[in-house]
Parts: C-alpha cells; structure tokens; sequence
C-alpha cells in the first residue's frame, strides 16, 4: 500500500516535514510513504497550460495516480493554508486520479486550526474522502522534535504508526465503498 505525504512547507527544518519523514520510517509493512519533493518545482498554477503542465506537474500527477492515499502536513500562514499545498491543489484539480482519494489531514500545531479547516473544506470539495480518523493534530510544534526524536518517541512514534494505520483501514473501507455490491459503501 502506498502513502505519498504532501507538506505545505519547503523550510529545511519544518515540523511538518520532519513528521512526515517520521512516518516514512514508522510505517509497518504493507505502508510505504513516499514523500513528495516535487511540491517546491511546481510552476504557478494556470489552467492555460494543463495541455502542456511540464515536468514537475507531470511527476505530481504521476505520483498522486499511482497512491493508495495522501498524507497531508502543511503549516497555517496567515489563517490559510501554504500557497505551497494551495498551488498543488489546484494542479490536481481537474486531475481525474485524485477524486475520492482517500486522504489523511495532519495538523502539527493546535493553533493552526483555520488551516486545517481550509485543507479539508478544499479536500472535500475536490472529492477527496477525508479519513476522519486519520485525520488528527498532533502538537508537535515547539515540541522541539526532529525526525529521529519523533522516531524514538514513546509518545509519538505510536501516535503516527496509528494514523497509518488509520489511513490504511480508510483505503480498504474506500475499496470495498468502489465494489457496487459491496455493503460498504463510503460515498
């Protein structure tokens, strides 16, 4: 099962970032987390040129059609979300792989809650499903954690392996919701 895990910030020593390479080592197996590099690379979004996206755009999509599921982290700027995650959004916007995605919302900082809003109201207005129990905060901001302090963590190595986890379970719940037949339906 593959994760690709989005996050709003490009800093070197961003939070969000650190906890998404975090949970690139504490994923259990069948989980594979790629992280997704490209969100710096991509041009400003402009519905002029979908025809010919480029390069960047092009591994984007790549990327997002061949996941299971998105993780996404991103910072709150200015009580919004990144224009790093806002400018990747609209690049998927049109992009038909990624309606009813399944998609975990990670919020790193409890004060960050207008971001996070915003992240899911776009999300399920794109179709995303957004798997609420995945869906968490975790308060890591000011913790003074970097990736090999969340890896060691007894408080948040278990915390992320279980948004995986919870992740992973939204992505079956989502395949059984594809089979017509099936009594779960999750859209």
């Amino acid at each position: 099962m593959q994760f690709l895990a989005l996050s709003g910030s490009l800093r070197r020593e961003s939070v969000n970032s650190a906890m998404l390479r975090a949970a690139k080592r504490l994923a259990p197996t069948p989980i594979d987390v790629q992280l997704c590099a490209v969100l710096g690379e991509l041009p400003l979004f402009n519905p002029d040129h979908l025809d010919q996206p480029g390069e960047a755009v092009r591994r984007l999509w790549h990327a997002v059609a061949q996941a299971d599921a998105l993780i996404f982290a991103s910072p709150e700027y200015a009580h919004g979300v990144t224009g790093t995650i806002k400018n990747a959004l609209d690049w998927l916007v049109s992009f038909e792989p990624f309606a009813f995605k399944p998609v975990a919302v990670i919020n790193t900082s409890p004060r960050a809650h207008h971001a996070d809003a915003a992240l899911r109201e776009t999300l399920t207005t794109m179709a995303a499903h957004v798997v609420e129990p995945a869906s968490v905060s975790l308060p890591l901001l000011g913790a003074h954690l970097d990736e090999e302090a969340m890896v060691n963590s007894p408080e948040w190595a278990p915390a992320i392996r279980a948004i995986l986890q919870a992740l992973a379970e939204g992505v079956a719940s989502n395949h059984r919701g594809a089979d017509p037949a099936s009594p779960y339906q999750s859209r």
